[in-house]
């Protein structure tokens, strides 16, 4: 993927404004997504299930250092073209207790993404800049959102009653990296399950009618979230009423945000939109999501939050009521917004929000 070198000074004239605001010489990026971010999409981990990347960048007002070690330097210069976008690498030995990135901030004052001694908490604002997207991570954004549809639905018609939530992770994880992802959230809950855990773990249940997968994928450091249900047989009325309440929820959610409004303002809909479907305190239950990026979510929605919705941004929302939930990746525009994970051919519920047709997914029936 060829990387703009225009979107990297970008990146480095963001990072330099945030320190002179804070009368700082320095920033120190060590998060996997903030690396990502800074760089293009560079991928800076080995092991996927920690945050703290495996290479440090510091930026100064004059220099934009790469600290790593000897493992790592040659990849990051062949194959993630980190050297080509001007980071000057400063390569310790792996065996050698103290790295460059002590020696260099050592006289310096300085914020960071992560705890580091010493250094000034930035994280909140750093979380602010990855989730104001430009027009090139809209279009990075774009390809892996269709990517996940894809793995989503091609996992979500492979499953069988008699699947293991193991087995049926096992599709999902194996659906989302033939296609160059990696599943960082992989979530699968059958029957009763689904009505008694917001966040399932999967486990060697197996499925009897009714199955919910979670996908947060991952590629070029960009996040994408969705979730999809199947049911096997006839759906239970409950069920129905329950996923037709989600689905209204999710579309004046989605409705309601707009280049403009504060988060806090989007977040009094949803709890309006809760109480007119007769769940007025479901919301109280799981987080209702917010904008995404090189995070599943940047920072989550919260009541009365002053942060502000921009054109560019993406939302994953995810509404959820026991037993169902709606969740899809949506990037908002000047005028309206972009469905990012929409799966062709997959049933769709018809919200009308103020005259607005706004189609969300529904269950999958399986007779």
């Amino acid at each position: 993927m060829q990387v703009p070198m225009s979107e990297i000074a970008g990146k480095l004239s963001l990072l330099r404004d945030l320190a002179a605001r804070h009368a700082l010489d320095a920033i120190l990026l060590q998060r996997v997504s903030s690396i990502a971010w800074a760089t293009g999409g560079a991928s800076s981990y080995v092991n996927v299930a920690r945050s703290s990347a495996e290479i440090s960048l510091l930026i100064t007002g004059d220099n934009q250092h790469l600290i790593t070690n000897n493992i790592e330097a040659t990849r990051l210069e062949k194959e993630e073209g980190l050297a080509a976008q001007g980071w000057n690498f400063q390569i310790t030995p792996w065996f050698e207790k103290e790295n460059a990135t002590q020696r260099l901030t050592k006289e310096l004052k300085f914020g960071t993404d992560f705890y580091f001694p010493g250094a000034m908490d930035l994280s909140n604002e750093i979380a602010r800049l990855r989730a104001n997207l430009n027009f090139e991570e809209g279009k990075r954004f774009r390809v892996l959102g269709q990517l996940c549809a894809q793995a989503m639905d091609a996992a979500a018609r492979s499953v069988q009653p008699g699947h293991t939530e193991y087995e049926i992770a096992g599709l999902l994880a194996g659906e989302a990296e033939r296609r160059g992802m990696q599943a960082i959230v992989n979530l699968v809950a059958v029957d009763e399950r689904i009505f008694n855990f917001r966040h399932p773990l999967p486990t060697n249940k197996k499925l009897h009618r009714y199955v919910m997968m979670v996908l947060c994928g991952r590629r070029w450091g960009l996040v994408c979230s969705l979730t999809r249900f199947v049911y096997f047989g006839k759906l239970p009325d409950e069920t129905h009423d329950k996923k037709e309440a989600v689905a209204s929820v999710d579309a004046q959610l989605i409705a309601a945000t707009q280049p403009g409004r504060t988060i806090g303002q989007v977040f009094k809909i949803a709890q309006e939109a809760y109480a007119r479907v007769a769940y007025a305190d479901e919301w109280r239950l799981h987080h209702q999501g917010g904008p995404a990026g090189y995070e599943p979510r940047e920072y989550l929605a919260t009541p009365g939050s002053k942060d502000t919705v921009y054109a560019g941004q993406v939302y994953a929302w995810n509404p959820s009521i026991a037993g169902s939930k709606s969740e899809d990746s949506v990037l908002i525009g000047d005028n309206g917004f972009e469905v990012l994970t929409a799966i062709p051919g997959w049933p769709k519920v018809e919200v009308d929000v103020s005259g607005q047709i706004i189609e969300r997914p529904d269950i999958l029936i399986v007779t």
